[in-house]
Formats: C-alpha cells, sequence, structure tokens
C-alpha cells in the first residue's frame, strides 16, 4: 500500500540520514541462546597495544576529527540530540501510519457496502493522508539535516581552540586530519586524538575562541 511504503521511506530516510557522528545501528534483539553445549575453554585475552609516545622533538602530528566526534562527551551529546529528533519523526510518522492503514482497512472491507458517496469521501482521505506523509518525509528529513548542520558548526567551534591549546603545549607546527591529508603511513606516536579528547573533556578547559 502506498501509505505504508511512504512510511517506511521516512523510516528509513531518517534511519541513513548522515549524523553528526558515526555511530552504530540500532541494536536488534539478542537470539535466544541455543541449548548448552560441552563447555569450550574461554580465549585468552587480546593484549592492548600501549600508546606509543609523542617522538621527542616532532614538529608534525595528524589528529582523527571522526574519533573525536565519536568519544567527546560534545562528539556524544551531539549524537544523542540528532537520534533523539530521528526517533520523534519516526514515532510521528508511525501514529500517522496507524491511521492511514485503518482507513485502507476499513475501505477494502466495507467497498461492497459503502455508498458511492462514503467511499468517494473515504478515498480521498486516504489520499490526503498519503499526501501527508510524503510532505512528512521531506520536512523531516530538512529538519534532521539542520540540526546537523548546526550541532556541527557549533562542534567544530568549540573543538579548534582545543586543537589550537594541544598543538602549541606540544609544540607542533604543522597539524594534519588523517581522513582528509591523504596519509599512507606515520608514526602512531604523531597521533594527538587522544590528548585533544581529553583536553576537549576537561572541565579546567576553557579555552578563548
Amino acid at each position: 500500500m502506498r501509505g505504508l511504503a511512504l512510511a517506511v521511506v521516512l523510516s528509513v530516510m531518517l534511519a541513513t540520514a548522515p549524523t553528526f557522528a558515526q555511530t552504530p545501528p540500532a541494536q536488534q534483539p539478542a537470539p535466544k541462546p541455543a541449548a548448552p553445549t560441552a563447555q569450550q575453554p574461554a580465549p585468552p585475552p587480546v593484549p592492548t597495544q600501549p600508546a606509543r609516545p609523542f617522538p621527542e622533538g616532532a614538529k608534525i602530528a595528524y589528529i582523527n576529527i571522526q574519533r573525536i566526534a565519536n568519544e567527546s562527551a560534545e562528539g556524544k551529546a551531539a549524537t544523542a540530540k540528532v537520534q533523539a529528533l530521528v526517533q520523534k519523526k519516526q514515532a510521528e510518522a508511525n501514529e500517522k501510519n496507524k491511521a492511514l492503514q485503518a482507513d485502507q482497512q476499513k475501505l477494502a472491507a466495507g467497498a461492497s457496502v459503502m455508498s458511492e458517496a462514503s467511499r468517494a469521501e473515504l478515498e480521498k482521505k486516504i489520499e490526503r493522508q498519503n499526501v501527508e506523509l510524503q510532505r512528512m518525509t521531506q520536512d523531516a528529513q530538512q529538519e534532521v539535516q539542520e540540526l546537523q548542520q548546526t550541532l556541527q558548526n557549533q562542534f567544530q567551534q568549540k573543538l579548534m581552540p582545543i586543537v589550537q591549546q594541544v598543538a602549541s603545549t606540544k609544540g607542533i607546527h604543522m597539524l594534519f586530519s588523517a581522513a582528509d591529508s591523504g596519509i599512507v603511513w606515520a608514526d602512531q606516536g604523531l597521533d594527538i586524538t587522544a590528548d585533544v579528547i581529553k583536553q576537549f573533556d576537561s572541565p579546567a578547559a576553557t579555552p578563548k575562541p
């Protein structure tokens, strides 16, 4: 049915719209565990690689901005705001779609016994609901995108002074974005992303814009 299709389109467009930070898809309910079998030994823990120290005297470094967005408190808060708006719009679409489906079922069940006038009125109502769902899809996507853009701008405005502060503290002359600079290989010690996140989340960090 067209109304149901529009609601599904809305849900998919919102769910797949680019979010402020890359987030994992909504978790599906865990499958029911199978019957227990012979207990297998637990795999040995994977050793974690210690963070490499920043090379002494280095004047060049790089950061992973997406990681900062994913892991910093500021980035997580922005992502939560976008997800909340997406969930709200999906809920609104679901409610409107329920009403549409009810009218479609009513039309299908009573088409043979309805008067011509009643059937025509119900068909017009269903058509209006379809148009409203289509407009809701477009408006919701635009609203989500506008919120994403606003939050991204705010994030960047807050991030840049922190980046400059960390770079200045380390005596760095040039800083690259790992995703945009085309770096093929670099010493992992030159990655100061963790330092930026730590400073970004620090209550004492009050850089001037």
